[in-house]
């Protein structure tokens, strides 16, 4: 069950963050940082050391397969190997998490608008949402350069409830990291954080100010007050 008893009234529309929340991309994340340790003679790293900083990129990953930080020399060389690495295999192994196409099912029967907000970017987005038939009912995708701001600036957001011709107030944003938190709080979107996505090392969802934190999707559609 969700840890707080909200209901989010008049909503006309949903969004998400993507890796985390709508699917599971650490598999081909962390196979592309691992292909750049294998080949430096490195050892091979086993999933479950990637997969809990697979929501923070490249910056993640090349973290947990180097040891480095975005202000190391070296970084930006790697950070670029780290892409195309990815861009070549980026729908390999990734998969849309369990309970999703269910709870979007739902959204679009109980006549809302769902989207996507990410902070990847439209080189990765665009190729993997095209791919993966759940993406084809969304009214709106947003990458992370899809406008001059990040999250967790709430432009993104912004951009998305403007498209798709709804009131910031009237959208809910679901993510697994507290800048989507940040993000949503800043639009004066409802907020709500799932805990099974990639919370990172030491994420506490209780500390990010979210209106209601879920454990499964399908626990969203206890917090709507559906029309």
């Amino acid at each position: 069950m969700p840890n707080a008893k909200v209901l989010f009234f008049d909503v006309q529309a949903i969004l998400f963050d993507l890796d985390g929340t709508l699917i599971d991309s650490a598999p081909d994340l962390g196979a592309a940082v691992d292909k750049m340790r294998t080949s430096r003679g490195l050892p091979s790293l086993p999933l479950a050391q990637y997969r809990p900083m697979a929501g923070a990129g490249a910056r993640g990953m090349l973290g947990v397969g180097f040891g480095i930080t975005p202000d190391h020399a070296d970084f930006g060389a790697l950070r670029e190997e780290f892409l195309e690495n990815y861009q070549a295999s980026l729908t390999r192994n990734t998969l849309v998490f369990q309970d999703i196409p269910a709870l979007i099912f739902q959204i679009q029967t109980r006549g809302l608008q769902w989207g996507v907000v990410t902070n990847k970017s439209a080189r990765f987005t665009i190729p993997l949402t095209k791919c993966m038939p759940l993406f084809d009912t969304a009214s709106v995708i947003i990458s992370g350069d899809s406008t001059p701001h990040a999250k967790p600036h709430p432009q993104p957001l912004l951009e998305a409830a403007q498209r798709m011709d709804v009131a910031p107030e009237r959208c809910v944003y679901v993510g697994d990291d507290e800048r989507d938190i940040t993000a949503g709080l800043a639009a004066g979107m409802g907020t709500v954080a799932v805990s099974y996505g990639y919370l990172g090392q030491k994420a506490d969802t209780t500390t990010w100010g979210a209106d209601a934190t879920i454990n499964s999707a399908d626990e969203l559609l206890q917090l709507i007050a559906w029309p």
